[in-house]
């Protein structure tokens, strides 16, 4: 009996459960799985796009900070409150005139100002006096310095009962603000007006405890700031220090004091409004030039009218000065801490 012969080629019957591959189709595609390199090519075009946004924003930030201060690409950054006021818009039209593109910055509070002009986003700042300015670098360890002062607003003594301040008696009561900055104005517009004399010396920190009472032609009461006005109709109360702000409540008008602080006395000095700048760009001459356009005729008048005619020019004091009263009220600051 013949025995199968073995297939020598590979064609012969296979063990069950395996079949014989069938040859490729030439014409069919090779599939090939591109996952991972779309990935890769997806997250460098991501690269490149966030590396194109980078550097064009730096060049186009760098194209501006290059540009000249004072032009029109780089106009000088100045943070203001009520940056729609009459003087500021006249301050805006004559710096235009003068070549010097502006933008001023309106604020609505008094807090943000400085720490925004440290930080760089502005250029220079006015809204504050030298008390405040003396007040916010000793308490952040700043440096921020005055270029220019701007106006003085006195601060005033009213009465209903008597027409000139000498005609105060001896032993009456004179009310002023219990608020630290006001009440030691007050003081000093009280002494400067010879009703009161003092321990020591005046400063911006000066309380009732300091006021010598024995030598004093006057007694002196502390109330709050709103409450000063309507004390005026009290009989026992012969005059009152009253802030500007609530003049009105008394029926009266700025114009209406018997005496007010002399801009030019010592006492007045921390309450000098100025231009603020950093350290850095205290001599800077665009700086300068729109200090000079700020205390112009025009601007000032706009500036006093705003102010119901109180205001007095401060523009005769040089920045060196005001930097030398700002060194003395921030020792004073010192102290008190």
């Amino acid at each position: 009996m013949t025995e199968p012969s073995s297939s020598t080629n590979g064609d012969g019957p296979k063990p069950d459960g395996i079949r014989t591959p069938m040859p490729s189709d030439p014409q069919e595609p090779v599939r090939v799985n591109h996952t991972g390199r779309n990935i890769v090519i997806v997250v460098i075009v991501a690269a490149l796009v966030v590396l194109a946004v980078f550097f064009g924003v730096r060049f186009y930030k760098n194209a501006h900070a290059t540009a000249e201060k004072g032009s029109e690409s780089n106009p000088v950054k100045i943070g203001v409150i009520g940056a729609t006021d009459p003087q500021w818009v006249e301050f805006s039209k004559k710096a235009q005139n003068a070549g010097i593109h502006v933008k001023l910055v309106d604020f609505q509070d008094y807090t943000s100002e400085n720490p925004a002009l440290d930080s760089g986003d502005l250029d220079l700042n006015e809204f504050q006096h030298l008390l405040y300015l003396a007040n916010y670098n000793v308490t952040n360890d700043k440096d921020l310095q005055p270029i220019g002062g701007t106006a003085i607003f006195p601060l005033g003594v009213y009465s209903s009962k008597v027409t000139d301040v000498k005609d105060i008696a001896k032993g009456q009561t004179v009310a002023i603000p219990n608020d630290e900055t006001n009440q030691a104005r007050a003081i000093g517009v009280l002494k400067a007006a010879g009703l009161v004399r003092l321990k020591g010396d005046w400063t911006a920190f000066t309380t009732p405890s300091d006021i010598d009472t024995s030598n004093s032609k006057v007694k002196v009461t502390a109330l709050k700031a709103e409450q000063v006005a309507n004390a005026l109709k009290d009989p026992k109360v012969a005059a009152g220090v009253i802030n500007n702000d609530y003049v009105a409540d008394a029926g009266l008008k700025l114009t209406d004091s018997i005496y007010q602080d002399d801009a030019e006395s010592k006492e007045a000095r921390p309450y000098i409004n100025v231009f603020v700048a950093r350290k850095a760009d205290a001599d800077n001459p665009t700086y300068l030039k729109l200090v000079k356009i700020a205390q112009s005729k025009s601007v000032f008048t706009k500036l006093n009218a705003q102010s119901n005619g109180t205001a007095v020019s401060a523009s005769d004091f040089t920045a060196k000065e005001l930097q030398t009263y700002l060194a003395q009220i921030e020792k004073q600051v010192r102290a008190e801490s």
